[in-house]
């Protein structure tokens, strides 16, 4: 399984509408996709307008081929990318170890 960790930013002052449409945008279209697995989203408390969102896929190219090389993805930012200040970070992590 591939973590897929995006550092959003977004202006503070739309953080409820942000929030809304991140779990809309995730249940409704990534959700869909293959390979998909799960989410979080997390909120930063230091930095107001910092969100984490983890997503859980089977494969790396679930992801990077199958999903953003697909409509849904067209789809997914049209939801979320309105709110970004700036392009996401993202990146691909691979479990380690966990207890």
């Amino acid at each position: 399984m591939i973590l897929e960790h995006a550092d959003i930013r977004i202006d503070p002052a739309r953080a409820a509408d942000f929030e809304a449409a991140i779990l809309h945008g995730v249940q409704t279209v990534i959700s869909q996709a293959k390979g998909f697995r799960g989410f979080k989203v997390n909120r930063s408390i230091e930095s107001p307008g910092r969100y984490l969102l983890m997503i859980y896929w089977d494969t790396l190219e679930d992801h990077t081929v199958g999903f953003r090389g697909s409509d849904a993805f067209t789809q997914w930012r049209a939801i979320v990318g309105p709110f970004f200040v700036q392009p996401p970070v993202v990146e691909h992590l691979e479990l380690v170890g966990k207890s």
